[in-house]
């Protein structure tokens, strides 16, 4: 077994640092030296969450007549992994029953778009809804993404057993990841973060976020604000 280096303490690598800007007063870099040795530890701590993850056993069979319809026509689930052993699915907000799609998901979606290609030289990639394909492909259409697969979950089956349909019928986001290890298809991990999880004034939400653009506000002064969502559409 491979001996895992020790840590360097926190406050040692706040020293070594060493990052000085013009016009800095004394009392900004006390901050900032305070404010750098917590963002060392969240680094350290989203790594410890990342390997307690993937030292998960393995997770329940998937079993189910889940069908699905892509831009090629049907595929079933295996199918959804292509030559990949590892699947991530993204369970979207634009079911039958809804005009548009969510304004969030779709803002999260429009990032990974950007991702796609690359994370799929690693892993398969799937975002499935409720709406017919040639609904879901409109929409891609109109927003310009090239390299997102969408699939539309043809009986609903795999959007009720993953977490994607709440009691009323309407739709709730879900991110799952599935392995194909053996012959065996199993769930792996599945984002379990919800209402019933939330810090008090917090939106519901994961760890990490899964939203690139939280990640950018979260660094600007004005944060993420309490009532600013994005939108489908901003005008000319």
């Amino acid at each position: 077994m491979t001996a895992v280096p020790a840590l360097v303490p926190v406050a040692e690598l706040v020293k070594r640092n060493g990052v000085t800007f013009a016009r800095e007063s004394a009392a900004y870099r006390h901050a900032r030296d305070a404010l750098l040795a917590e963002e060392i530890e969240l680094r350290r701590h989203i790594e410890r969450v990342a390997e307690q993850r993937r030292a998960l056993p393995p997770g329940p069979d998937v079993q189910g007549d889940y069908q699905f319809v892509g831009e090629q026509g049907p595929v079933d689930f295996a199918g959804l992994f292509g030559d990949k052993q590892t699947l991530v699915t993204y369970s979207y907000m634009f079911g039958p029953q809804r005009e548009r799609p969510c304004p969030m998901c779709t803002s999260l979606l429009g990032a990974w778009n950007g991702e796609a290609r690359d994370i799929q030289q690693r892993v398969a990639l799937a975002v499935i809804a409720r709406s017919p394909i040639e609904r879901l492909l409109a929409f891609k259409q109109e927003r310009g993404w090239r390299d997102l697969p969408l699939y539309s979950d043809a009986n609903g089956h795999f959007s009720r057993d993953y977490g994607a349909i709440a009691d009323d019928g309407s739709d709730i986001p879900a991110f799952c990841v599935f392995t194909r290890r053996d012959g065996h298809i199993r769930l792996f991990w599945a984002g379990e973060m919800g209402g019933e999880t939330a810090d008090p004034g917090q939106d519901p939400r994961g760890a990490p976020d899964l939203m690139p653009i939280w990640t950018i506000l979260d660094c600007v002064p004005e944060g993420r604000g309490g009532n600013w969502y994005p939108k489908l559409d901003y005008g000319s």
